[in-house]
């Protein structure tokens, strides 16, 4: 609402999800492509106005947030936050890197990209990821079709000489595996892509402290509107040029939205702090580990499907031994190489990502994980009706 005092926002006004026992109509699509973090709804409703914040009429009219900070439109309540968390949650340094604040993290790879890359060079950099790779990598390194760099693909059978990026995507999407660097060569620069290193998707086994780290609000809260990614820079010049690509490209990012996502992580880090709050890391989990086990029973039961596997860690976060719960499952379908996994599930309504954009084969798709309750469990009803093709003699 807005009046005289200000425009209150509340980030704990949310769509009222549907019923369990609700149906929806059997002709309606389920839509599990996107990684839409709607399931996160139900935690925030339950925090009631601890998010809401009051912006007055002549707030935010500067370009201008921090002038301490090398990235000049980073709010510094925001950077305390970002800061406060990790340092809560242990799953990165902090200590003498610079941040640098973007629209999501999809604008930060491009920024890093611009940064990492070479201007004197006679061809652009190759960019390479191993596969199955975030299906993102090589639209967002193409897409200007920039001089400066060039989607190379699989970073598994790159071997040319010379300079070149790779982004690791830990844990990986779409299939949740930890990663390492690929490529064998020491001109490489790299990209660290952590958006899913939180507690509820994995164990957090060491904090990550690597030259190039990207972070997004997005599958840390659940808060994907409101377009907020981060990145950890070791190199103050590679810092800068990110910043300037900021710049360039959007003059900065919303301070609306950076305050927004400050107050939230706030109440995140609270949340693990106050024994009268309930944590947000252990109410996460416990949703990813039920609709992980649930999955599971499911696609066992079927025997025409199979997921990937994960090894219990130790958790610095938890301080117990835990099995990964990506926000993603990565489906293979057990027919011949041939079988086209994303088609069979679109004969049953169920809309997934095929294996072929992730620099896979077609018996792979992958799943959100991360919808609301009502889509999940028809997703689980749906599957469990699935029949593989009878074996002929």
């Amino acid at each position: 609402m807005c009046g005289m005092d200000g425009c209150l926002v509340k980030c704990s006004s949310v769509p009222c999800a549907t019923p369990k026992n609700d149906t929806k109509d059997t002709f309606t699509t389920i839509n599990l492509d996107h990684g839409d973090p709607t399931m996160y709804e139900s935690y925030w409703r339950k925090m009631g106005n601890k998010c809401d914040i009051t912006f007055n009429g002549d707030d935010s009219l500067s370009y201008f947030a921090n002038g301490k900070s090398l990235c000049w439109f980073l709010e510094s309540k925001l950077e305390e936050q970002i800061k406060r968390l990790h340092n809560v949650v242990g799953n990165a340094i902090v200590d003498d890197y610079y941040i640098v604040v973007g629209t999501g993290s999809s604008q930060l790879m491009q920024a890093a990209l611009y940064a990492l890359s070479p201007t004197d060079q006679l061809e652009p950099i190759s960019v390479v990821s191993a596969t199955p790779f975030y299906s993102s990598y090589p639209e967002v390194t193409d897409f200007v079709k920039s001089g400066l760099h060039k989607w190379a693909g699989d970073a598994r059978t790159f071997e040319k000489n010379g300079l070149y990026i790779e982004f690791i995507t830990s844990p990986n999407n779409p299939d949740g595996v930890i990663r390492e660097p690929v490529v064998n060569g020491n001109e490489g620069k790299l990209i660290y892509d952590l958006a899913y290193y939180w507690p509820q998707y994995t164990a957090i086994t060491s904090p990550a402290n690597h030259d190039v780290m990207l972070f997004t609000i997005s599958k840390c809260t659940g808060h994907a509107g409101s377009r907020i990614g981060w990145a950890l820079v070791k190199d103050k010049e590679v810092a800068r040029k990110m910043t300037k690509f900021m710049e360039i490209s959007t003059i900065g990012v919303s301070k609306e939205a950076q305050l927004r996502a400050a107050k939230i992580l706030e109440v995140v880090s609270d949340s693990c702090l106050d024994p009268k709050m309930e944590n947000f890391f252990e109410y996460s989990q416990s949703l990813m580990t039920d609709r992980w086990q649930r999955l599971r029973e499911v696609v066992m039961a079927n025997d025409f499907f199979v997921l990937q596997k994960y090894p219990l860690q130790y958790c610095l976060f938890t301080k117990d031994l835990c099995e990964s719960h990506p926000a993603f499952a990565w489906l293979i379908c057990k027919g011949r190489e041939e079988e086209d996994c994303q088609k069979l599930l679109k004969e049953h309504k169920i809309h997934t990502r095929s294996g072929r954009r992730f620099g896979s084969d077609l018996r792979n798709v992958r799943i959100s994980m991360l919808s609301r309750d009502e889509d999940f469990n028809i997703f689980l009803k749906r599957l469990m009706a699935i029949r593989g093709p009878t074996n002929e003699n």
